[in-house]
């Protein structure tokens, strides 16, 4: 099949695109397979029949069979994507699989696919490695691991379906999948004092005799109110906590993860950098960085290429550590962050101009415009800490060379627009204030102007464009009551919404695709979905922001998913990891792994400190 379009479809979007065909399949010599489809009113089916035509019976593992499926997802311009690409949000859940396809600008129709007969175990992907951060790849299924006798044969059966939206779309999973089971759970990340609370409704008439739960191997108790299946399990020990359900046959799992309490979790985390990621020379101008740490040699790592060197996306462990040090009183972690101050004025930051430098010994050689909004979320977080205006002055110099320098056109991450505002004049710094706000509105006009009309940054769509965007106007809205930025807010975040699943595993609910950041950050440098990678939590910040501001209550929800959900990339030990690469395999390299560097995520942890944690811990 080489195209899937909606007969009615403005845009005559193809939904197929890749380069190997849909439905191509790879299984191992002796195993023959059967292709058919059939299509009623616009609803497809297609079934992929495995026979074993040996004599000898066949085991299979899971990468030795795929199915290929390559969905419109890549990013050629914002223009193309809004119509004619789709976000891939994929659920390999044994007998409970399905893909919810959804138009990047989220105009209807969009597509589904669902599982009806069969088992997936997981996917993997084939990226053109030509086009790096701006495909996502060709998708391939794997059937769930079987062992065939002689003659044997089984099979994968899925229906493609169109749909309005998520919530269309999950109603419509049980219309073609009568043995559906919808799981869910009340948080897919929590802390160890919290209770586990995990629903499970089948489509379909049960009984308690037709249920069995495990997890790793342990019956897990039930009750049945409604027909809906209940369990509730306090007393978890840290670490991941996979439950394997069984109704009437059908199959399938939800992954949680408990973690150590957000206090402890926190100060080991800081404690860790503190002692491990940062660097001691006297001979060495990086004396006082805190640079990545590689967690499977156990050793600091340095390179002046720019994703591995002394500046950039790392600042993010000193806004953690000054974010950490207002409700903890810490000695250890108070010099280190002195010394790192220290470092930050010496090498990467003028503090009269303004200036940002990419990298220590004031190296400029890559002038890098998102440099400058953390430089300044750094000053206010020292500010709040230590209660010295300077540091306020330095976070404003920091942004007026922002703008200084064509900031009004880019989509930075991070303007802390509000806050800063805030503050000047909660100081009494009305010029400053009324400097920044100039640029501000002249930025946020902008943005205002563009609406969905995004400018290509390093990559071309993505994610942490459209969360500035939606961002900066809500926090003009809070700042300024003007509804028009509420209303571009509003535009932005139902698009924003679009990157975000909500598949029953602590890895993908509520987490935003991103599909590169392995390969720039980590040490594996291997493209493919990084379920989670920390920048996830931007769309978490905003979804808290407009709840707070609109009193929309299910923003609120939405937010504390997508902020925990970054919370896997750090362990109780203190140690973290900079993505996890989700996909089976990608381009034949195994993938499900936290890459080894510890390198730019604790901006993650630090929103979760930010919006959640209460000061009682300082004395």
């Amino acid at each position: 099949m080489k195209e899937f379009i909606h007969p009615n479809d403005p845009y005559h979007m193809n939904w197929i695109e890749g380069n190997t065909e849909w439905g191509t399949v790879k299984a191992p010599k002796g195993i023959e397979v059967s292709k058919s489809s059939k299509s009623i009113d616009d609803i497809l089916t297609e079934t992929y029949i495995f026979t074993n035509i040996t004599n000898r019976d066949i085991f299979t593992s899971l990468r030795d069979i795929s199915i290929y499926a390559p969905f419109a997802d890549d990013y050629k311009s914002s223009a193309v994507c809004m119509t004619m690409r789709c976000h891939t949000h994929i659920w390999c859940g044994e007998h409970i699989s399905y893909v919810m396809a959804l138009r990047m600008g989220g105009k209807s129709p969009h597509l589904g696919l669902v599982l009806t007969e069969g088992s997936l175990g997981g996917y993997s992907i084939e990226r053109d490695l030509s086009q790096i951060s701006n495909d996502r790849g060709d998708f391939i299924f794997h059937p769930s691991p079987v062992a065939l006798a002689p003659k044997e044969s089984f099979s994968i059966t899925w229906t493609l379906f169109w749909h309005n939206g998520k919530e269309d779309f999950y109603q419509k999973l049980p219309l073609y999948h009568p043995n559906h089971l919808a799981v869910h759970a009340k948080s897919y990340v929590i802390f160890e004092e919290e209770e586990l609370h995990l629903t499970i409704n089948p489509a379909f008439s049960f009984s308690a005799s037709d249920i069995t739960i495990s997890e790793q191997g342990r019956p897990v108790s039930f009750v049945i109110l409604d027909q809906t299946i209940l369990i509730k399990e306090s007393g978890l020990s840290c670490g991941e906590h996979s439950y394997d359900i069984t109704v009437k046959n059908i199959k399938t799992h939800c992954k949680i993860l408990v973690l150590p309490a957000l206090d402890k979790l926190v100060t080991r985390r800081c404690h860790f950098i503190v002692e491990k990621q940062q660097y001691h020379s006297q001979h060495s101008k990086l004396d006082g960085a805190y640079l990545t740490y590689d967690n499977e040699d156990n050793n600091l790592y340095y390179n002046s290429k720019n994703d591995y060197n002394g500046g950039r996306e790392r600042i993010g462990m000193g806004i953690l550590l000054a974010r950490y040090l207002q409700s903890h009183k810490d000695t250890l972690v108070l010099e280190s962050l002195s010394n790192y101050i220290t470092y930050v004025e010496r090498e990467l930051f003028d503090t009269e101009s303004g200036t940002v430098y990419n990298d220590y010994q004031k190296n400029n050689s890559h002038h890098r415009l998102y440099n400058y909004p953390w430089i300044s979320v750094f000053y206010i977080e020292l500010y709040r800490l230590f209660s010295d205006k300077h540091y306020l002055q330095y976070a404003y110099h920091a942004l007026c060379s922002f703008y200084q320098q064509g900031g009004t056109h880019f989509y930075a991450i991070e303007v802390p627009l509000e806050e800063l505002s805030t503050l000047l004049s909660a100081e009494h710094m009305e010029e400053e204030c009324n400097m920044l706000m100039t640029y501000f509105r002249e930025h946020c006009d902008r943005i205002l102007a563009n609406g969905l009309h995004y400018p290509a940054h390093e990559v071309n769509y993505e994610q942490s464009i459209v969360a500035p965007a939606a961002s900066l106007l809500l926090q003009m809205y809070i700042v300024t009551k003007e509804e028009k930025y509420l209303e571009g807010a509003k535009l932005q975040l139902d698009v924003l919404e679009l990157f975000h699943g909500r598949q029953p595993d602590y890895h993908l609910y509520e987490t935003a695709i991103r599909h590169w950041d392995g390969y720039w950050f980590g040490k594996r440098k291997l493209y493919g979905d990084t379920f989670p990678h920390y920048w996830s939590a931007l769309s978490a910040n905003i979804f808290y922001d407009y709840a707070k501001t609109t009193g929309d209550n299910i923003y609120f929800q939405k937010a504390e998913a997508s902020h925990r959900g970054v919370l896997s990339l750090f362990h109780a030990d203190g140690s973290a990891s900079c993505a996890y690469l989700y996909p089976v395999s990608v381009n034949g390299e195994a993938g499900r792994f936290y890459d080894p560097y510890a390198n730019d995520q604790d901006w993650g942890l630090y929103f979760m400190l930010k919006y959640y944690h209460t000061e009682n811990s300082k004395s």
